[in-house]
């Protein structure tokens, strides 16, 4: 796989829906260019890019995977990205990697969730792309349908540039619209054979070339002329125009076919080549220039000095770290040096690879445009840039979602712990939509990703990659307790035994405050009723009392304490018998102002489409939720309400559930109220029942 310049390579990111058939066109096209000698099934786990054991198991994609062939002088990276919405940070690093983005649809299904969000981001990103209808030897499959869907959905630039001969179990051949050459699939020799254009679709085929030249047209001026004047343009013509306006994001062609019978394939690759941009004729890569601190744009150029983009990491516990990476400038050779723009340091590129799917090819060198990977970089993480010592360059990174579902880690053995610290830190590295954190309060360990599914695979990672079997259960609520009345108490300890007794005796004012974690304490002793040097004692006393209440053991916050008299001994008084009596006091004293408990009380947003409003607000209402306003927002409503954070643990579930996984959340501390009474008894057995295991 060496020897190609950068205009002969194709980077392409397959996205869509769960289902579409991503995986099955990766492995078509590796099968019709003879890269590989038998057709992998989803269903017998013998596809190139699912190679995952999870991935087999669940037959769904969960990682990215990059599958290269060549084509005649072409090289074309195809990037297989799941669709599954617990995944999408994969499909965010997948399209930063490549130069357009190919949108698979099922001809049977048409639009679905994960199309819209595959467009939503590529259209937000500015990112080319394109769509290719699936599965039209399927009963009910309609191209026509479909691509009427996708016009009417995402506009007018959508144009067909091929069409199928036949439908559902008829469906034979495919017609490209710009040279008009059509092709039958031959089940005999597997390979697609060379045809008239059925008569019956010869008005179709003009219709769909003249929506092309219209399209093409409106993109160049002089293109816009000539077609005015005669009404036409030259098939060279209407190529480059495909290519300009596709890498502009002007034009989305279509694509049709049948992964899974293998019909099309064919003429998917020759319009890869021939109407897909190549990275020199996408728009230049933003980039932080690190001597002036600008941003600068950067075109994709093999004769500038090397810089690239590491847009995934892979962790393996038998190889060390595996970082992928994309080439903007210029070229890199293994056995060389590179400098890492975010971390300052410089990094010993050894061995280079070319992925397909788990298979690493050695390479010696990579040129700009092309995707490979290295292993066992120091410092390198994903997002991060490497380049040349004289050409210091930092490229953007995306943004990844924020993962939103949390779960508390139990390993089912003991002495697990260091292995599951360390396992889950490397699958963070390897995954920017996961996070990992130590709950001190609780003495947990919490991890959150986009989803229930998401949080199975991590655990599951976790067993077959580094041994560790760990249970995921609901993380503990941060309750607090505090105090609705002022009570004026006396805590005294008073121990006689031989020797030197114990005496300290404090009276304290306990009082509620309207706001503060940390307790207020005054020291408004007169008279030396209390001596100077025990008075520390008597306020660390109460210091470490506040960390747990006197209704359910949780911290005690919003509490004003003031020692204003008390008595001492001369001979039997001490720091540590001043303590214990400033705790007595916290006892009683707590007991008597009327404790109450405190929940947490999320600030919660929700991005919803209009038909999903009413649901959502009558399920925020279920759960204790208050809607604060709801204001539209790029087509969609935003809906902003406050909700215990009890009631929304499951969120990220209960959402996507409601709104078909169309609505979007996010949510951040607002504040502690007082929990209504009913949930009190709850919460206090279940305390009280913990402290009892």
């Amino acid at each position: 796989m060496k020897g190609y310049e950068t205009k002969n390579l194709r980077n392409i990111a397959i996205i869509g829906h769960s289902g579409s058939g991503k995986t099955s066109v990766a492995e078509a096209l590796l099968y019709t260019t003879k890269t590989i000698d038998r057709l992998g099934r989803i269903e017998e786990g013998n596809t190139v890019c699912d190679y995952d054991s999870e991935e087999k198991k669940r037959k769904i994609s969960i990682s990215t995977s990059i599958a290269p062939f060549k084509w005649e002088n072409t090289k074309i990276n195809i990037i297989d990205a799941p669709g599954y919405f617990d995944f999408e940070g994969e499909m965010i690093e997948a399209l930063r990697a490549v130069d357009i983005a190919m949108i698979t649809v099922c001809g049977v299904s048409g639009i679905q969730v994960g199309t819209e969000k595959a467009w939503e981001y590529v259209n937000t990103n500015n990112l080319p792309r394109t769509f290719f209808v699936n599965k039209l030897d399927r009963e009910n499959s309609n191209y026509e349908k479909t691509v009427l869907q996708l016009k009417e959905n995402f506009g007018i630039s959508v144009v067909p540039i091929q069409y199928p001969i036949g439908s559902e179990e008829n469906f034979k051949g495919i017609i490209n619209v710009i040279s008009r050459v059509a092709r039958v699939f031959n089940p005999k020799t597997h390979e697609m054979d060379k045809v008239d254009i059925p008569e019956e679709l010869l008005d179709k085929v003009e219709e769909c070339k003249n929506m092309i030249i219209e399209a093409v047209a409106e993109t160049d001026e002089k293109l816009l002329d000539k077609y005015f004047n005669e009404g036409t343009l030259s098939d060279e013509e209407i190529y480059d125009g495909l290519i300009k306006g596709c890498a502009s994001g002007d034009i989305s062609p279509v694509m049709c076919g049948s992964a899974y019978q293998n019909i099309g394939t064919n003429t998917l690759i020759e319009d890869i080549v021939e109407c897909f941009p190549s990275p020199e004729e996408i728009k230049p890569q933003i980039a932080i220039d690190c001597k002036t601190n600008e941003e600068i744009e950067i075109k994709l150029n093999s004769d500038a000095p090397f810089s690239a983009y590491v847009f995934k990491t892979i962790a393996d516990p038998f190889v060390g770290k595996l970082s992928l990476f994309r080439v903007i400038t210029g070229k890199v050779k293994s056995d060389s040096i590179a400098y890492n723009a975010n971390k300052e340091k410089n990094e010993k590129i050894g061995s280079m690879y070319f992925l397909r799917g788990k298979e690493q090819i050695l390479a010696s060198e990579i040129i700009a445009g092309d995707i490979g990977a290295v292993a066992k970089l120091q410092y390198t993480n994903t997002g991060d840039t490497l380049c040349d010592e004289n050409y210091k360059v930092k490229y953007k990174a995306p943004e990844f979602p924020k993962p939103m579902l949390s779960k508390s880690v139990f390993t089912t053995s003991k002495g697990d712990e260091d292995k599951i610290s360390s396992g889950l830190h490397k699958l963070m590295e390897e995954d920017p939509t996961l996070n990992v954190f130590r709950d001190k309060e609780n003495a947990e360990t919490i991890i959150s990703g986009l989803g229930s599914t998401h949080l199975d695979i991590v655990s599951m990672k976790l067993k077959n990659k580094f041994g560790v079997q760990i249970e995921l259960k609901a993380p503990k609520i941060p309750y607090r307790e505090t105090i609705k009345k002022i009570a004026d108490v006396q805590g005294k300890h008073k121990k006689q035994s031989g020797g030197h007794g114990q005496y300290g005796d404090v009276k304290i004012k306990f009082e509620p405050r309207a706001q503060g974690d940390e307790l207020e304490f005054v020291d408004a002793v007169v008279g030396g009723v209390v001596p100077r040097q025990y008075i520390p004692a008597v306020e660390k006393g109460l210091r470490e009392c506040i960390n747990h209440g006197v209704l359910a053991g949780y911290p005690v916050i919003r509490l004003k304490a003031t020692l204003h008299d008390g008595s001492y001994h001369p001979v039997d008084s001490s720091e540590m018998a001043f303590k214990i009596a400033s705790s007595m006091a916290y006892k009683k004293g707590l007991k008597e102002a009327n404790p109450i408990l405190l929940e947490p009380i999320m600030h919660l947003e929700v991005l919803v489409p209009n038909e999903y409003m009413g649901d959502v607000m009558g399920d925020i209402n279920k759960k204790r939720g208050r809607i604060l306003g709801m204001e539209p927002q790029s087509k969609k409503q935003k809906i902003t309400a406050e909700i215990p954070q009890s009631e929304i643990l499951e969120y990220a579930t209960d959402l996507r559930s409601i709104t078909g996984a169309r609505g979007t959340f996010t949510m951040e501390f607002e504040r502690y109220e007082e929990v209504p009474t009913l949930e009190v008894v709850k919460i206090i057995e279940n305390a009280n029942k913990e402290k009892d295991e």
